[in-house]
């Protein structure tokens, strides 16, 4: 009882709940409500023939506790262990009640009896399992429970020590962040490989809470880093991308361990292991295909596309470079690959059947970034084989397959008919494969992919024809024996029925004309009778842009199509009117004598036209075409600047620059460098020192039991002192310290001495020292020790002094005589507001100090102004004389100090209250690096900030009081590793950005600046903070 006394209010609900429910049902039949003693048949669970016998079995109460009005009946319990771990939920239930019952009754009895049933910790495991979901959301009661959490991290049971770190870490109040330190590295020194992992998880959880704690956390990282444990592995790993993902250091000793657990790792821990090693590898080793890229570079001198004079003056200086990087390729020693890049190559092969496909996706990133050029094949059947699994996989499959079919096609060439669409596939699926089919295509299988791509085009999806219809244009252009072919076909599909495949029919056709055009005069006059049948604006523009850029080619159709389209000119649309007025310019340009009065009327029609792009065109080519006096040099060159050859477009693939994001990752999904996303580091020009990769064996060392038996003596175990507990927790936490080889005490823990190494080096050295220099360090180092440490227990294990810093100080809603006795509070919790995010939570205490009780507290008639919105608190149906009651209520104030004014209830009163907020507690922070902070401040320059010049008091000069004083008047949150003094935060209603600023200088001077996009609140905002540091 003592133990659910101690956890939150929440939890101790939940378990009552249970109990109320079994007393409820069997109010009647309880020993404890019966003390003259009835049937007791409430236990379901017991048969008839257990229960006899039970009179002769009943005896007193012990110490002290036979007061004859009630007695208790010790039941038989044995069966509760058997019970707990039976397979069947309505018997684990059973158990579960029952347990319950008998520790709440133990309060009555006065007897242990919990303690005899060691399985009963299930219950603790349940309150543990609530807390992590909801200590976040209710940090105030959570934090009333650590000195329970701090007990079950000496539990016996590796699930309650592992669980009891979670919930620690789940809590995410800065002011137990030493508790937090603590706890984790003790957790990384426990026997029990799950604890250990717990430790991992909760590495980063305490690093975004305070980024100031890396250096701690490295040590733990790198303690981790060396387990040898692959329940431990994955976690460890994760933990150091987040940290220290730069620390390459911490790797090189265990690269080899890594590599050698990593088929034996679970799935996720893979993933993630495999993407570090990707990284650390293109560090450490050497391109195995850097020959092969070298041949490339030289043996590509291809031309550029405008030849010049020059480039031939140059020819000479090329042959001479070409053969001096010949030279140096031959010089070059063979590539021999370095035996750990072959390891990692061998150990992650047999991955590529793992079931998960993350794991899979994994190997095949890295052998495509690693492994040389002949080896890689070894990944295209395993991709292939992900096509056959969910749409989801196949998206993202399919995304990388597109980037490695453009730099090794050869590779998938095999498996080209597992690229073929099917029926069932979704657009997207339909697309990608489209894209694999036209890089793999190639003189060999282009007839095949066409083929395939004719059956496409009957499709019914439209966009999916319009995706063929452009890969059959690419063909063409890469291709240059099956161009004609494909654009006869595309020529067919003019007079298809569909509007849409006539359009993306043109739009391509357009680019395939613009290599050959003296060869398709036929097509473009093909293409101009369309004009009256397609309505698709960008086909039109299309059919009417290479009218006038081949207008030569067919003198006699230009000027009627320019006469039909100016009739139609003011029903087009903007992009159609852009390419009549160039059509117009180009036939005054070429044949004025036909078209000069139809371009005056068009471009008179443009003049007036409502867009203005098309107006400053109109105007823009009627200076340039049409001579007048007061015409510019620029005249006299208008046939040059529209009747220019233009180079033919390019056909490219959308993935072909992807490659320099790495496979698989969130980055190369979107094409766009994603938040958290690590770059793929460059081939190094030499090898790194391989021998950072050698671990020396450690020898072998005699300890004797005297001397084990001194280091328990002095080493206590954590919170030994404080928890006041001693037995079995102690000496299984001493067996756990000494079998896992690191201390675990509160003076080791503080003195930083984190890897076993260093142990092992002070336990040698300390044979040569005397014992006397033992004993005087020993002491020196409690005394040092022990002060801060038992401060820190006293402000986080005693409740009655726990201020969490997310709480402000607490303002007068009722005074006690205005209130008859009743007195009301309210502070601004700081907390999320669960019901709606875009309300300001405000906590109220109500305070009975009236001699009767107080009943039906609500709200009523609440008046506020426009926009603001009121959740009101649940209404509270009793309140004892000299009792409290705590309720939340959620106030939106529409980003304003305006107040909320309402009648506060009782059964007998009503009080006219309002609650006003300061403008500091209008916010809630946001994280922001140093670079997003300067970003943004850059973006809210001008009348959205605001600077005053300050003068800091002498105790006010220092980095932490500074900061929290601003955090104190505003929600904000400090920017991590900035030179100045850094917050932010956004507005709970709009989510406007508010960044603080404070710059100290000599002599106490300082600049506060306040950047807001509402100059309302960034003004009050400057008011509140200087008053804070000022005052």
């Amino acid at each position: 009882m003592q133990k659910l006394l101690q956890l939150p209010v929440n939890a101790v609900n939940m378990v009552k709940t249970v109990q109320s429910q079994v007393q409820g049902q069997e109010e009647d039949k309880s020993p404890v409500l019966s003390p003259d003693g009835g049937q007791h048949s409430w236990y379901s669970a017991l048969q008839p023939d257990e229960l006899r016998g039970d009179q002769e079995e009943r005896s007193a109460l012990e110490d002290g506790g036979g007061s004859g009005g009630f007695q208790s009946q010790p039941l038989r319990h044995d069966d509760l262990k058997e019970m707990l771990d039976s397979n069947k939920d309505s018997l684990k239930l059973e158990a579960m009640k029952r347990i319950v019952a008998v520790s709440m009754n133990d309060v009555c009895s006065g007897m242990p009896l919990i303690g005899r049933f060691p399985a009963a910790c299930r219950v603790k495991k349940l309150v543990y399992v609530y807390l992590v979901r909801y200590a976040e959301e209710q940090q105030d009661l959570a934090l009333l429970s650590i000195s329970t959490f701090q007990r079950g991290l000496k539990d016996p049971n590796q699930l309650i020590r592992a669980s009891a770190l979670r919930v620690l870490s789940s809590i995410r109040v800065t002011i137990i962040v030493p508790i937090m330190m603590l706890a984790i590295k003790e957790a990384a020194s426990d026997m029990s490989p799950y604890v250990r992992k717990t430790a991992a998880h909760a590495i980063p959880k305490l690093y975004s809470l305070d980024p100031e704690q890396k250096d701690q956390l490295i040590e733990v990282i790198e303690k981790l880093l060396a387990d040898k444990t692959t329940l431990v592995a994955g976690s460890v790993v994760m933990a150091f991308e987040e940290v220290c993902p730069e620390r390459i250091d911490l790797i090189h000793k265990n690269y080899r361990k890594l590599c050698n657990l990593l088929i034996d790792v679970e799935e996720w821990g893979q993933v993630v292991i495999i993407n570090m090693l990707t990284r650390y590898a293109r560090t450490q080793f050497l391109n195995p295909n850097i020959n092969e890229s070298l041949l490339e570079e030289g043996g590509g001198g291809e031309k550029t596309f405008y030849g010049s004079d020059e480039d031939e003056d140059d020819d000479d200086e090329d042959d001479k470079e070409k053969k001096a990087e010949a030279a140096t390729l031959a010089k070059r020693k063979p590539y021999v690959m370095d035996p750990d890049h072959r390891l990692l190559l061998r150990n992650t092969k047999p991955l590529l059947q793992s079931r998960n496909a993350a794991v899979v996706m994994a190997v095949a990133q890295l052998y495509f970034h690693l492994a040389p050029k002949a080896e890689i094949g070894v990944i295209a059947k395993a991709l292939v084989r992900l096509l056959r699994s969910h749409s989801e996989v196949q998206y993202v499959v399919l995304q990388n397959v597109a980037t490695m079919t453009i730099k090794r096609r050869g590779m998938f060439e095999p498996y080209l008919k597992s690229f073929y669409i099917r029926s069932t596939d979704p657009t997207q699926i339909k697309v990608l494969k489209l894209e694999v089919l036209t890089n793999l295509a190639n003189e060999t299988n282009i007839s095949t992919i066409l083929r395939e791509f004719q059956t496409y085009i009957k499709s019914m999806d439209k966009d999916f024809v319009a995706a063929t219809i452009q890969a059959i244009g690419r063909c063409a252009t890469n291709i240059g024996e099956v161009r004609d072919t494909c654009l006869n076909g595309l020529v067919q599909l003019l007079s298809n029925r569909d509007e849409l495949v006539v359009a993306e029919s043109v739009v391509v056709i357009k680019k395939l004309l613009q290599m050959q055009p003296e060869k398709h005069s036929d097509i473009i006059k093909h293409m101009a009778k369309l004009t009256d049948n397609i309505q698709v604006p960008m086909a039109r523009a299309s059919i009417l842009w290479l009218i006038g850029e081949y207008c030569e080619h067919v003198p006699k159709i230009a000027p009627d199509v320019l006469r039909k389209m100016a009739k139609s000119f003011t029903n087009e649309e903007d992009i159609v009117k852009l390419q009549i007025i160039n059509l117009s310019a180009k036939l005054y340009l070429t044949n004025s004598k036909q078209t000069k009065l139809l371009t005056q009327y068009v471009l008179n029609l443009a003049k007036y036209d409502q867009n203005y792009d098309i107006r400053d065109r109109a105007r823009f080519i009627r200076q340039l075409i049409v001579p007048t006096e007061k015409s510019g040099a620029l005249s006299k060159y208008a046939k040059k600047l529209f009747l220019a050859l233009k180079p033919a477009p390019v056909l490219e693939s959308p993935f072909k620059d992807r490659d320099h994001f790495q496979l698989g990752s969130l980055s190369h999904l979107l094409n766009a460098k994603a938040g958290g996303y690590q770059e793929l580091p460059d081939w190094p020009e030499a090898a790194p020192d391989p021998s950072v990769r050698n671990v020396e064996v450690p020898e072998w060392t005699k300890c004797s039991s005297r001397e084990k038996r001194k280091e328990k003596k002095v080493e206590k175990p954590f919170y030994s002192d404080s928890e006041g507990e001693s037995g079995p927790t102690e000496s299984a936490d001493s067996e756990l310290d000494s079998a896992s080889g690191s201390e675990s005490g509160s003076g080791s823990e503080e003195s930083g001495s984190g890897s076993e190494s260093d142990e092992s080096e002070e336990g040698s050295e300390s044979e040569q020292e005397s014992e006397e220099d033992k004993e005087e360090d020993k002491k020196k180092k409690k005394k040092e020790l022990k002060k801060p440490v038992l401060i820190i227990l006293h402000l986080l294990l005693c409740r009655q002094t726990i201020t969490p810093c997310s709480a402000s100080k607490s303002y007068e809603l009722l005074h006690r005589i205005t209130g008859e006795g009743l007195s009301v509070e309210y502070c601004f919790s700081r907390q999320p507001f669960s019901p709606d995010g875009n309300m300001v939570a405000v906590q109220v205490q109500f305070n009975n100090s009236a001699a009767s009780e107080t009943k039906n507290l609500h709200m009523e008639d609440v008046k506020l102004q426009c926009g603001m919105r009121v959740k009101e608190f649940p209404e509270i149906e009793l309140l004892p004389a000299g009792e409290a009651a705590t309720a939340v209520m959620g106030i939106d104030f529409c980003d304003s100090t305006q107040a909320a004014n309402f009648q506060l209830c009782t059964h007998t009163k009503k009080f006219f209250v309002s609650i006003q907020p300061p403008v500091g507690e209008l916010m809630r922070p946001v994280f922001l690096t140093e670079n997003e902070f300067k970003k943004e401040q850059g973006q809210l320059m001008g009348m959205n900030e605001i600077t005053e010049r300050l003068t800091l008091d002498a105790k006010c000069r220092n980095e932490h009081t500074i900061v929290q004083r601003v955090t104190t008047a505003a929600n904000l949150s400090r920017v991590p590793c900035g030179s100045d003094k850094e917050f932010a935060g956004r507005t709970v209603t709009s989510g406007s950005l508010v960044l603080v600023s404070v710059v100290t200088k000599e002599e106490g001077a300082a600049q506060l600046t306040v950047n807001c996009e509402k100059m309302v609140i960034g003004t009050m905002l400057v008011k509140d903070i200087l008053l804070a540091l000022t005052q």
